[in-house]
């Protein structure tokens, strides 16, 4: 069993990124899933059916949430989806590499993995002077 991972993030994000890793690697090894909120959207309304994404990515180990914007709507589902009693870890700031890095560290468990994540954001971002 593995970590599983939800991204959590504003329409178009998510599922676009899933896909983009999903045709680098192929076959995906940790059970992933996008929840895209609407930007119309209740967050306590839309809650149920977030939590219901993190279920189907839990295989007992934890999930672990990606957002792209701290303290956007997503995010601050995301903090509610943590609180509901499945061990859960919040990492913001989504973007391919991070996403790609987590994939590439698939082995290791919810506590290693938020610094996993984090550092392929960081490191993801070159300034090229070119």
């Amino acid at each position: 069993m593995a970590v599983g991972l939800l991204l959590v993030t504003h329409e178009g994000i998510g599922t676009a990124l899933i896909a983009v890793v999903r045709g680098m690697l192929r076959n995906l090894p940790l059970k992933a899933e996008a929840f895209e909120v609407p930007f119309e959207a209740d967050p306590d309304a839309i809650l149920p059916q977030a939590s219901a994404a993190m279920r189907r990515v839990d295989d007992g180990q934890g999930v672990l949430i990606l957002t792209d914007l701290y303290g956007a709507t997503p995010s601050n589902l995301a903090a509610k989806l943590a609180r509901l009693g499945t061990p859960a870890r919040r990492v913001s700031a989504l973007n391919l590499p991070m996403l790609l890095r987590v994939m590439n560290y698939a082995e290791l468990g919810l506590d290693e993995l938020p610094a996993v994540a984090a550092a392929g954001a960081r490191n993801g971002v070159i300034h090229d002077d070119a």
